[in-house]
């Protein structure tokens, strides 16, 4: 399916990534706005009979339908491929939506996916129910090491999925080195980059093919829309993935595409202040808790490879009490400014209990296998001045005795 170009690549790919988040993929119609219009319609009208046969032949540039391309959604998957240095995008209604389209647009019957031990509860849904029901084998392993992803290939693997930073573990998985693996076997990769985005890591510069994206995290930023968004090459786009979602209709809406570009234009500013307060926050408690995960501490057993991979810490962290549910609802309802939500990536400081919140649909021993303990909390941490979230955080956790 041809589409619009926008603008000249050769020259909106040299741009920095800042500039890109503002202007990349930006088309004008006749009226030259500067702010990218929203294109409110689900069909198109055609000048002659003739140029909708081309057009629905491929043989001409330009819109068909709102469920295969809208001007408002097209200029969001160009922004979104040219911040992840990547030749294609397709944006859809939500991230599970394209977690689930980029899986099974290239698995069938037969076939063998290895998955990361650590991941949001929906997604292991995904590999550990929806996919054995369509004949779709699953092994899981532990991310980190890369010995486990060589050994659990298979005649049949097709695929490795994992996230890095994890949900809400915080794992770290060396992207070059099973990226490797997965290319000398010539397998597949799919990585979620939901919690860094493309602004604190690009998985592509080493070596992922397929990178995977909930663009209602830190995309959109502020809690307002749902949207994914699923990036690779333009083979892979357009003759893999495009077939899927043609048919099946998981459709991002322009308006919630119009949005989501608005977010663009202050995710570099957004997830660099976050990051700073993410890393103030988690000094802090790294004191007062039993145990923190944070990237960016040094006291992160990944840290090092973290920060190879990464230029910040990203905005989660995740805490351990000792005093199991009973204590993590506690210290959530003793706090005043953090909001208790299972968003993350919002401007506000967000905190959940995964065990009872993202992850209640797990077993109890997939939680165990994940390191999702009954004592976990996963904060996400906004935009508000870190010392006052310093100083909710220690109110709260004085009046629960710590």
């Amino acid at each position: 399916m041809k589409r619009r170009t926008g603008q000249d690549r050769s020259v909106t790919s040299n741009w920095r990534p800042a500039t890109q988040a503002v202007r990349g993929g930006t088309a004008r119609s006749e009226w030259g706005e500067t702010s990218e219009a929203l294109f409110l319609t689900s069909g198109y009208a055609y000048d002659c009979a003739a140029d909708a046969a081309a057009r629905f032949a491929g043989e001409q540039q330009g819109m068909t339908y709102s469920r295969l391309q809208n001007p408002t959604v097209e200029m969001l998957e160009q922004r979104i491929a040219l911040l992840e240095g990547a030749e294609a995008a397709r944006c859809m209604a939500t991230g599970m939506a394209a977690m689930t389209a980029v899986l099974l647009c290239q698995l069938s019957q037969g076939d063998h996916l290895v998955a990361g031990r650590a991941a949001f509860g929906s997604c292991r849904w995904l590999t550990d129910t929806l996919l054995p029901r369509f004949g779709i084998e699953t092994t899981i392993v532990d991310g980190r090491d890369p010995d486990a992803w060589k050994a659990a290939i298979r005649p049949n693997t097709k695929l490795f999925f994992f996230e890095t930073p994890a949900n809400p573990t915080l794992d770290i998985v060396d992207l070059e080195a099973v990226c490797a693996i997965a290319k000398a076997a010539g397998l597949k990769t799919v990585v979620d980059n939901a919690f860094a985005t493309p602004l604190l890591q690009r998985p592509m510069d080493y070596g992922a093919d397929i990178v995977a994206y909930s663009a209602t995290k830190m995309m959109d930023g502020q809690g307002r829309v749902l949207a994914g968004a699923v990036v690779g090459s333009e083979e892979f786009i357009e003759n893999t993935l495009l077939s899927f979602i043609r048919n099946t209709g998981p459709t991002l809406s322009a308006f919630n595409a119009w949005v989501v570009l608005k977010g663009l234009e202050t995710l570099d500013l957004r997830i660099r202040r976050q990051s700073e307060n993410a890393l103030a926050v988690a000094r802090f408690l790294e004191g007062r808790v039993p145990r923190l995960l944070y990237p960016g501490l040094e006291s992160h057993p990944q840290h090092e490879l973290a920060m190879k991979q990464m230029s910040a810490g990203g905005t989660i962290l995740s805490l351990y009490l000792d005093g199991g549910r009973e204590q993590a609802h506690a210290l959530l309802d003793a706090l005043e400014l953090v909001d208790i939500s299972n968003n993350i990536g919002d401007s506000r400081s967000l905190m959940t209990h995964p065990c009872s919140t993202t992850h209640s649909g797990l077993s109890p021993e997939v939680r165990a296998e994940m390191g999702v303990e009954e004592g976990m909390l996963r904060l996400n941490v906004g935009l508000e001045d870190s010392q006052d979230l310093i100083e909710d955080f220690d109110r709260a956790l004085r009046k629960i005795g710590l």
